[in-house]
């Protein structure tokens, strides 16, 4: 079987070479907007707004699946630049979703938490009405109306709060933050889940592995916590004590995009139909934290 893997330089796309690593069985391609040689393997360029480009790649290398990691993630700056957040998370996912289907293959897309409004009190799953209220969120769910249009077989995984040691994310930016500075502000009124982003590429490789089931499904860690109790859960497992947290409404710290209040994701599906566990947040925040020390 052969796999390409876009985005590939991103969070998830650098943890997916890893399991790549693992998975010597599949054949695998991975590309970015810009060739690589610094990763796990060799990463090709491909502009995935480019259709012909798209086309030619799948076909050219009898692609089976795809793992579409690739997207729009600056949420602020999408407010303003809404048209190039469509492009790359609603149009692109159209091409590749439209290209492996031609083929008979299979697409997994990434998504968001960020389809919802965030107004809700219980888990939100699947079969949630969704109702963006920032540009990002409106341009992930345009992907997923796209990629279901053109490729009925996909598998669309909506996640949220993704960090892991590679590239910019909320845990290594609490971690700098933590030991630059004296006190720190961080929200406490917005809960979700973190996702910790090699335990989704796991959820990724069972699917591959088990055989993609179409459909939506939700993936994040387990529990429940809001931004404040998880940065003060970062500096302690860093062993950081000389900064301050201190809790901030939403309000305080004002955004160009609206964030959800409440994200939780309800995990049930994919963990039934993958016969999967998924671990809980802390757990995989200590695995990420202890790598991020070796590093450093």
């Amino acid at each position: 079987m052969k796999i390409l893997v876009t985005g590939a330089c991103g969070q998830l796309g650098n943890e997916m070479q890893l399991q790549a690593a693992a998975h010597p069985q599949y054949t695998w391609f991975f590309t970015d907007v810009v060739s690589a040689d610094g990763g796990a393997v060799p990463v090709r360029p491909l502009d995935i707004t480019d259709s012909a480009a798209v086309s030619a790649l799948v076909d050219d290398n009898a692609i089976d699946i795809i793992v579409n990691c690739a997207a729009y993630t600056a949420v602020d700056k999408a407010e303003a630049d809404e048209a190039k957040a469509l492009l790359l998370n609603a149009t692109a996912p159209g091409y590749l979703a439209a290209a492996i289907e031609k083929r008979g293959g299979q697409l997994i897309q990434i998504s968001t938490d960020y389809v919802f409004d965030g107004t809700a009190h219980t888990p939100y799953t699947e079969d949630c009405p969704t109702c963006p209220t920032s540009a990002y969120g409106r341009t992930k769910l345009a992907g997923e109306q796209a990629v279901q249009a053109a490729n009925p077989s996909a598998m669309i995984i909506r996640t949220a709060w993704l960090y892991s040691r590679f590239g910019n994310n909320f845990v290594k930016t609490m971690l700098r933050l933590g030991r630059e500075k004296e006190q720190l502000g961080v929200i406490f009124d917005q809960i979700g889940t973190p996702t910790y982003a090699r335990d989704l590429a796991a959820v990724i490789m069972t699917a591959i592995d088990k055989g993609i089931v179409p459909g939506v499904y939700h993936f994040s860690n387990e529990g429940v916590i809001s931004w404040y109790d998880f940065t003060k859960a970062i500096h302690r497992i860093a062993g950081i004590t000389t900064c301050q947290v201190r809790p901030l409404h939403t309000a305080e710290y004002p955004t160009p995009a609206a964030r959800p209040h409440y994200s939780v994701l309800d995990k049930t599906k994919i963990k039934q139909t993958f016969g999967i566990e998924v671990p809980y947040w802390e757990e995989s925040l200590w695995e990420c934290v202890e790598e991020l020390k070796i590093e450093n």
